[in-house]
């Protein structure tokens, strides 16, 4: 079926995202050099839709500062969710705007525009809803489906069985009538959820068809996952802006490398970014914009946001930063794997460095235990040994 309409669910936190999401939405955190918001409107305008509409809420501000009314020259319309009351909640927002069968796609996930094809092309004007299917050992943790031919036949939400082993992808197709479905979901703790109405609809004979896919599909539900988004990226073909200079090497014309750097792919390195002597970048690394990374300091598995220091003989390994991060000179991120604590539940033996929301400052000949989570504007001053989270605005030393 033809569709040329698309719905962008945009408007959440992300609080399992914390403390990166402090000052942006969870759609808005880098994967690899770039917001998860780009790769997703690009995998849809390649797959033929132009007409584009982006639910925000939390930080709105920073998706419509960023991308304006038009991205690559395909118009953009805003819908505002004033509270965050589910998926379902959110979609209802674009309902006045939309009268003919359209695509839904969640703003926090990669996804490729192959995926988006394949539900499209399924759709049929007799479908009130078409969702992809895809088959993964991680489907009990996510929203597990199970299907009969080509249709659903039970959706359920983290089911915890690992029996599972298809997931619901969160890739839509939906006919006009859908909304009228969704209003008539009742309400669980006040959200309305859309794995909620589908999953009523599963209850109707051929109401809502699956189509099994193989295509990219990747969600970030905590700190670490952006840096196994990252690794698909750089991996992945034609995902990468900048200019390939070697195998797996991207490097924007504005970047300035040292001669006596060394790069080792898969990396990227973004606008305006400046790499001293000695340096070595990589593998596994994307650089933001406006990064500097200074004489001697290491950086590799790790993704590295906009306008951040790393001063001299730093070495910063598994790691997540937020924008305008300084890291001072000897200090080290040893990275590896640790205990990750987010809100009250411990991740254990989690591949993590560290994570350094917004403006966190490093001095200089700081050690940081794997797994640690440090807030937005924290300070933690020379020499310090860093073993657990860090609070927002907190001031460390000896």
């Amino acid at each position: 079926m033809n569709l040329s309409s698309a719905v962008v669910l945009a408007a959440g936190e992300g609080r399992r995202l914390r403390p990166l999401t402090k000052h942006r939405p969870k759609p808005m955190l880098p994967a690899a050099n770039r917001p998860i918001l780009e790769y997703v409107l690009d995998a849809l305008i390649d797959a033929g839709i132009d007409d584009l509409h982006l639910v925000v809420g939390y930080k709105a501000d920073r998706v419509q500062n960023h991308f304006g009314t038009t991205y690559r020259n395909r118009n953009i319309t805003y819908h505002h969710q004033a509270k965050q009351l589910g998926s379902g909640h959110a979609l209802l927002q674009a309902s006045n705007a939309l009268d003919s069968d359209f695509m839904v796609v969640n703003g926090d996930q990669l996804i490729d525009h192959e995926i988006i094809e394949a539900v499209r092309d399924a759709h049929t004007v007799e479908d009130l809803a078409t969702l992809a299917v895809i088959e993964s050992e991680e489907a009990s943790e996510y929203g597990a489906v199970r299907l009969d031919g080509d249709r659903i036949t039970e959706l359920i939400e983290r089911p915890g069985d690992e029996s599972y082993r298809l997931l619901n992808a969160g890739i839509y197709a939906f006919a006009p009538s859908f909304f009228a479905e969704i209003e008539s979901t009742p309400r669980q703790h006040g959200e309305l959820s859309l794995p909620d109405t589908i999953g009523r609809l599963t209850g109707i004979e051929g109401a809502v068809r699956g189509v099994k896919t193989d295509g990219t599909w990747q969600d970030a539900t905590y700190p670490w996952d952006l840096l196994s988004l990252s690794r698909e990226i750089l991996q992945a073909e034609n995902l990468v802006n900048e200019p390939e200079i070697e195998s797996g090497v991207y490097i924007d014309p504005t970047a300035s490398v040292h001669s006596d750097a060394t790069v080792q792919g898969p990396a990227i390195i973004g606008p305006d970014s400046v790499i001293g002597p000695q340096a070595v970048i990589g593998p596994n690394t994307a650089l933001g914009q406006n990064v500097t990374v200074n004489a001697g300091a290491v950086v590799h598995d790790s993704v590295i946001d906009g306008d951040t220091r790393i001063r001299a003989n730093a070495t910063v390994i598994d790691t997540v930063t937020g924008q305008s991060v300084q890291i001072g000179p000897g200090t080290t991120v040893t990275g590896g794997k640790g205990d990750v604590t987010i809100g009250t539940t411990v991740h254990t033996e989690t591949r993590l460095g560290g994570v350094f929301a917004d403006r966190a400052i490093l001095g200089g000949g700081v050690t940081v235990e794997p797994g640690v989570l440090v807030g937005a504007s924290a300070r933690i001053h020379s020499g310090c040994s860093v073993t657990r989270n860090i609070d927002e605005n907190a001031e460390v030393s000896r």
